[in-house]
């Protein structure tokens, strides 16, 4: 049986400042489909996720039928959409430690926030006991769970990372959207943060990861899309998408690949 799409965009058309920056962009993932979306920095990557979360909105076609879908829907609630489709990504980290003006958050508090739709202190709404348990659950399957009374301006950046990325668990998303996760973590952080995403994508949790490193993609993710000013330029097994002519052409610039334990490197050929 056909797994039910998660994502589906048709000709999706995203303009800013009057160019468009997403072109045409056609594009279905479905459930249980591991993907990772690949490409330089100004590919369009950040814009991508943006039609992901319905914080982007493309160009309406005269066609019938509208050009982005989530879930077999256009219509989310950006709050109920959030609860389906979890986001992680660097910048959710720096919204909760250095832009969190209500004042300083513990780990637990950041977790159970994702139920109140908040970012800050828990102030307002009623936290129970069910919640605080999935919080728990959530905290313990990232591997910090003793640092749940923390808070996180003080803990490494590896562990807020995990944190955020229980936070994101804790409503049981159908899948789970990774927007350059790794960005500022160092060589042991970024191990042990995939090492989690490798486990939730092994125990069925629809990954699709967002990234201009090669060597985060997993093994576990058999897809890649290859996205380069703004365009879909590859969409295929990995086997046929991280080949030097392929990604020569993505990253402008000649590379020679390496492969390991079934992972892919990438290094500038000179």
């Amino acid at each position: 049986m056909t797994r039910a799409p998660i994502l589906e965009l048709t000709d999706a058309t995203v303009v800013k400042d009057d160019r468009p920056v997403l072109h045409r962009l056609s594009l279905t993932i479905r459930d249980g489909e591991h993907t990772a979306i690949l490409g330089p920095n100004g590919a369009g990557k950040s814009l991508l996720i943006g039609l992901l979360t319905n914080a982007e909105r493309p160009l309406a076609r005269d066609e019938s039928g509208p050009p982005v879908r989530v879930f077999g829907r256009d219509d989310w609630d950006i709050f109920d959409l959030r609860r389906l489709l979890g986001v992680v990504s660097a910048s959710l980290h720096v919204q909760f430690v250095a832009g969190n003006t209500e004042g300083r958050i513990r780990a637990d508090a950041a977790v159970l926030s994702a139920f109140l739709a908040s970012y800050g202190v828990l102030r307002y709404g009623e936290i129970t006991a069910a919640m605080r348990d999935r919080a728990a659950a959530a905290l313990e399957t990232v591997g910090v769970a003793h640092l749940s009374s923390r808070f996180l301006d003080e803990l490494s950046s590896g562990e807020a990372r995990r944190v955020m990325l229980a936070r994101v668990l804790v409503t049981e998303p159908r899948a789970l959207v990774l927007d350059e996760p790794t960005t500022g973590l160092d060589l042991a952080a970024r191990h042990a943060f995939m090492e989690i995403v490798r486990n939730l994508a092994i125990t069925g949790r629809t990954i699709i990861l967002v990234t201009h490193h090669l060597e985060e993609i997993v093994p576990e993710i058999e897809r890649v899309v290859l996205l380069r000013a703004g365009r879909i330029v590859g969409d295929g097994p990995k086997s046929r998408m991280l080949v030097p002519e392929q990604l020569s052409h993505v990253f402008d610039l000649p590379v020679a690949i390496a492969r390991a334990d079934g992972y892919h490197y990438a290094r500038p050929q000179i």
